[in-house]
Parts: C-alpha cells; sequence; structure tokens
C-alpha cells in the first residue's frame, strides 16, 4: 500500500519517497512509492502531474491501494526522491471540487435533486442533476453558495465506523466497500468522496455558474471557481470593452447598442433584397431567350437569386432556362427549369459530363458541378 500524503494534508506540495516498484511501460514507467503527495485520478477529478526528481510525472492511477506515477524516465527501486505537485493544478482542482460539494448540497437541500453525474475539466467543471432547475432558481443557488464562502467554513474530513455511517446522512453516487471518506462542510453537505478538498470555504473564492442547458431530463451546471472563475471574468470584460468601444457605447449599453445594430442591419438587408429585385429585373430583360436552352452565368447572384433570375426569364418566354453561378477554379452551383419540358434527364446528362451533383422535379432541378464557363457552354449548346 502506498501512504496517501495528500489525506493527511490536501495542501502539501513537496514530499520525500522511497521507490518500491519501477516498470517500464508503452509510454513512459510505472512507478510505486512508498508514501505520495500525488493525488490519483478519481472522484470525478483529474490526477496531480509534477516532479519527481528531474523526470515529469504526467498521470496517476491508484489499482488495489497501490499509487502509480507515470514518469519519463526509470528509477531505481530503493532510491530516494523529491516529489513536487504542479500546486497551481492541484490547488485550482481543490476550488472546483469543493465548489461543487457547495451547489450540489444546496440543490440537494433545496431540491431534493441528487447530483447523477460529475466532470472537472480543464477548462469547466459541470454537475449533472436528475431535476429541472429554473434560471432564476440558478441565480439564487450562486448567491447563497458564495455567501457560504465568505463564511470562511471548516471543510472537515471524517472516517465514520459503520456504526457512525449508519446514523449519519450522507450524499454517495454508489455503494462504496471498507472505510467511507466523508467530506462535509457544516449545514451545507455532507458527502462520500475520495479527492483533496481545501480546508476552509474561503479559499474557493468566487463561485460563478456560467451556464445551464437540459441534460437527460434535469440539467447541466457548468462552473468555474476561484482563479477560473476570474480569469472568465477578466476575458468576459475585455470582450466587452471591445465591443463597446467598436459600437461607440458605454459599457452598460452596449446590449441597447446591439439591439439597434440589429434592427439597422434588418432594415437595410431589405433594402438590399429590394434593390436586387430591381437589379435582376433590369438584367432579365437584356437576356436573348430564343434559345431553346437559355444559359446563363453570373457569379454576382446569391441565396434564391439564380432561381429567381431564372424565373424571370422563364416568364419572358425561355423554352428551358439554366443559371450557373460560381467560378472555373472552385465550381459553379446550378439552376435550370422549365414551363414545357421535363428537365431532369438534362440534369442527369449535365451531371454525368461534369462530375455533378444534384436533382429535383420536372419543372426544376438544381445541384453543383465542376467545369469552366467555357465548357459548360458548349455543352449547353450540344443539348
Amino acid at each position: 500500500m502506498t501512504e496517501k500524503l495528500y489525506y493527511l494534508d490536501s495542501h502539501k506540495k513537496e514530499f520525500d519517497a522511497a521507490v518500491a516498484a519501477c516498470e517500464a511501460k508503452e509510454k513512459g514507467y510505472a512507478v510505486v512509492l512508498n508514501r505520495t503527495a500525488f493525488f490519483p485520478e478519481g472522484g470525478g477529478q483529474y490526477a496531480d502531474t509534477g516532479m519527481l526528481g528531474d523526470a515529469y510525472v504526467s498521470d496517476v492511477q491508484e489499482k488495489e491501494n497501490v499509487i502509480y506515477h507515470m514518469t519519463n524516465r526509470p528509477f531505481s527501486v530503493g532510491e530516494t526522491v523529491h516529489g513536487n505537485i504542479d500546486w497551481e493544478k492541484r490547488f485550482s482542482s481543490m476550488q472546483q471540487h469543493t465548489g461543487e460539494h457547495i451547489i450540489s448540497g444546496l440543490v440537494h437541500r433545496k431540491f431534493g435533486y441528487h447530483n447523477v453525474g460529475f466532470h472537472l475539466g480543464a477548462d469547466y467543471c459541470t454537475m449533472d442533476f436528475d431535476g429541472p432547475i429554473t434560471k432564476q432558481a440558478l441565480k439564487e443557488i450562486e448567491l447563497e453558495a458564495n455567501k457560504i464562502v465568505y463564511q470562511n467554513l471548516d471543510v472537515e474530513v471524517l472516517y465514520p465506523s459503520k456504526e457512525e455511517l449508519g446514523d449519519m446522512e450522507y450524499r454517495s453516487k454508489i455503494e462504496i466497500k471498507g472505510q467511507v471518506r466523508i467530506v462535509r462542510i457544516p449545514g451545507v453537505d455532507t458527502c462520500a468522496c475520495c479527492a483533496p478538498h481545501v480546508k476552509k470555504t474561503g479559499e474557493i473564492g468566487n463561485i460563478k455558474l456560467v451556464n445551464m442547458v437540459n441534460y437527460k431530463g434535469g440539467e447541466r451546471i457548468y462552473m468555474l471557481c476561484g482563479f477560473r472563475a476570474l480569469f472568465d471574468h477578466r476575458e468576459k470584460e475585455e470582450s466587452v470593452r471591445a465591443i463597446s468601444a467598436l459600437l461607440c457605447a458605454k459599457d452598460g449599453e452596449i446590449a441597447e447598442a446591439v439591439e439597434h445594430l440589429k434592427d439597422e442591419h434588418l432594415s437595410l438587408k431589405g433594402r438590399v433584397e429590394e434593390l436586387q429585385q430591381k437589379i435582376l429585373f433590369c438584367r432579365a430583360k437584356e437576356i436573348d431567350v430564343s434559345a431553346d436552352v437559355t444559359t446563363v452565368f453570373d457569379n454576382q447572384l446569391s441565396g434564391n437569386g439564380p432561381r429567381e433570375l431564372m424565373n424571370l426569364l422563364l416568364k419572358r418566354g425561355a423554352g428551358i432556362c439554366a443559371v450557373f453561378t460560381g467560378t472555373d477554379e472552385s465550381g459553379y452551383r446550378y439552376v435550370i427549369g422549365s414551363r414545357r419540358e421535363d428537365v431532369r434527364s438534362l440534369c442527369k446528362r449535365l451531371n454525368e459530363e461534369f462530375k455533378g451533383r444534384g436533382g429535383g422535379k420536372p419543372e426544376m432541378v438544381q445541384g453543383s458541378l465542376a467545369g469552366t464557363e467555357n465548357e459548360i457552354r458548349r455543352y449547353m449548346l450540344s443539348v
């Protein structure tokens, strides 16, 4: 068994230990120590990383009470090594995990919901609850959670006997065999958990619930605590200031300024569409529709423009009308229509000739193909 120093002191950053075993693996070496402050992956929390002497510890896993440190070089059995965990990463994970206990405890107390999923990622911490939560309720939970942080309550770790455990109400996602480790924040939450936590709730810093989505009939909540919340706030503050400068509006007025910009955009978009209709009408009047197949190339058309131009030319008397938009390099999008002929056979032959894709109804087909304008025009003349 490996002595777990992180249970004796969750804030222990350095330690000395003896190498008990070292085995070569596919991507490094699995080193076993007689004692360690490196926390192995578990309880929804990722493993610590850091250094053993001059070797980098990239992962830590536990199997049958033995903890394996994955390193990039081997060690000799019996050798004494000095360990340094990546404290910044560890402290951040403890901030997130202890914050999760507070949120889960509040949700359970307020709604009776259970935390059925917890994931501590590199960017966000997510919690899954088995019931719905409103946005207003989420704001209230966030405020209450931060009040608990400011009270600087003790985060207690208990190892109750079977008898004591039988009289204790606590949260647990799984049935635990053997000694149960309880993490308790008095008056807030009592939960079975194997991960290290901060010693006082004040160490968590700010708790920010940044998003919420429906998930399997319940809610998935995204949370940031401590430095993660601070960095997120900085990033969003910089975005607000940049948008504020672009819109020439005060920070607190950018939503109103964006709404005004949106209305202006919709108005201009409507005006542009109106002008495009007039341009298409004028363009259609200039095109000769006397050929068996009226073929038009126009790389300025977008959206429904090709179809609208085709309809205008059919209205003027074109037997079959084919409108192409695009370039020789990127290929062409096409729409072909007729009020007298079934154009599906033409579409099929065109696709076969130019490795195209598309189809439709007898009166109209559309698709895309590869080829040059000259090649396509010659082919359309031939049919």
